[in-house]
């Protein structure tokens, strides 16, 4: 069951992330990958909720992990498509994005995750 829970949520965050991006694009036209920033910083949020407000070890919270910490965070974050991003920056010459895009992501991200379970 553990499987199909993540490969459930894994589908359904991709989905998201997807949505995500052309959410993005639709309302800002940018060089910078804005649609992979959000979702990314998104799952941050999302995952760091789940890990302080759910107790995945109680067996009614069973699903939790594969499916929602494991699956949907992980289908809807993406290191893959921000790590080519980021190389298509440094590729085109827009070398202060490719830095700042870096930048961005991992100090948000961390930040984020930080500032949400220090506080619970």
């Amino acid at each position: 069951m553990t499987y199909l829970y993540i490969f459930l949520g894994g589908g359904l965050g991709s989905l998201a992330r997807y949505g995500v991006g052309k959410g993005v694009s639709v309302f800002m036209d940018s060089n910078f990958p804005l649609g992979t920033l959000f979702s990314n910083i998104l799952a941050c949020a999302i995952l760091a909720l789940l890990v302080i407000g759910v107790n995945p070890q109680s067996e009614q919270n069973s699903w939790v992990q594969p499916f929602l910490i494991i699956g949907f965070c992980g289908g809807f974050s993406t290191f893959s498509t921000f790590s080519n991003e980021t190389f298509q920056l440094f590729d085109q010459g827009n070398v202060v994005l490719a830095i700042l895009n870096i930048l961005i992501s991992v100090a948000v991200g961390i930040g984020l995750i930080f500032l949400i379970r220090s506080r619970a």
